[in-house]
């Protein structure tokens, strides 16, 4: 190859390598104007997760969410809980539980609930707007009996009572009977 076959490759491969980048630039500046999903965030006691809304049918960019899209939200969730997929954490009975939702979602309003407690249906944060945290709560009034309890996250628009969105995580309840422990726990 000579010197002048060379200095071409190169300067072809640095246009190649040049319109590559800016079509990706292109492509994630076109990106950007979409409106991003709110998340919500569960935290227990030191440890948080955060995730967008649960599936298609639980967000409709803002909008509010139908009967049909409600329903099938749901068994969107039943089927994902059966399944282990929801986003988890590990709780202990003495550990603190709250929820936080994106400034957006606070505008609107929102509330959260555990399918646990004394009820079968534990309050996390009751209505709030402009508020993002709910704050902690002892895990003790909120879980259920069994392994598994179920953090709902609701943004509700307050004024017409629409649901506009819905995010569920999962507790994974470390204290609950049945719970399987070390071998050098049980022996003791």
């Amino acid at each position: 190859m000579s010197l002048s076959t060379r200095v071409i490759a190169a300067v072809g491969a640095v246009v190649v390598i040049g319109a590559g980048t800016v079509g990706l630039s292109i492509a994630h500046a076109s990106d950007q104007g979409k409106p991003a999903e709110p998340t919500a965030t569960l935290v227990v006691g030191r440890s948080s997760i955060h995730s967008g809304p649960f599936g298609v049918s639980c967000y409709n960019d803002g909008k509010p969410l139908d009967e049909a899209a409600q329903t099938k939200c749901q068994e969107s969730a039943a089927k994902a809980r059966e399944a282990g997929t929801l986003p988890s954490l590990d709780v202990k009975v003495g550990d603190r539980i709250g929820v936080g939702v994106d400034p957006k979602v606070a505008d609107k309003g929102w509330f959260a609930f555990t399918d646990g407690g004394q009820q079968q249906r534990a309050t996390l944060a009751s209505t709030r707007v402009g508020s993002t945290f709910s704050g902690l709560l002892p895990a003790s009034g909120l879980l259920a009996a069994t392994e598994k309890t179920t953090v709902t996250v609701v943004e509700a628009n307050e004024k017409t009572g629409d649901i506009l969105g819905v995010w569920y995580f999962q507790l994974k309840n470390k204290d609950a009977a049945g719970e399987q422990q070390p071998a050098a726990q049980q022996s003791q």
